[in-house]
């Protein structure tokens, strides 16, 4: 819902800068190119800064996919980046991926010789 209610307002912003620079002041060129970087700026802050703090912290929607041939094991937060260990059976490897802001610094730990469902003794 977060989500959803920022790109309401983004875009409402831009249709103002549309309405009052291009309608109201005859600024067609000004107008778009206002609307244009605002558009980049929103898109690149929501990518890169806002999207796991609003699904951590807001109850925002975010899809992730299980690596083909991989079982997803856990999920936890790190601060507002989400970590997800996984199991490759092929490798015999446990899998922790980092998913940060914006896929930009994705840390990644391999355990190998992990097998979690083996009986503890």
């Amino acid at each position: 819902m977060i989500t959803y209610l920022y790109w309401f307002a983004v875009i409402a912003l831009i249709g103002g800068v549309i309405f009052g620079l291009g309608v109201k002041a005859q600024q067609w060129k000004a107008a778009l190119a206002l609307a244009l970087v605002l558009a980049l700026v929103a898109w690149g802050t929501y990518y890169f800064r806002l999207q796991q703090v609003f699904v951590k912290r807001y109850g925002g929607v975010m899809t992730i996919s299980v690596p083909e041939g991989q079982r997803h094991l856990a999920a936890t937060w790190k601060d507002d980046n989400l970590w997800v260990e996984n199991y490759d059976p092929q490798t015999n490897t446990c899998i922790f991926s980092e998913y940060s802001k914006g896929n930009l610094l994705q840390g990644r730990v391999t355990i190998k010789n992990c097998n979690p469902w083996s009986a503890a003794r």
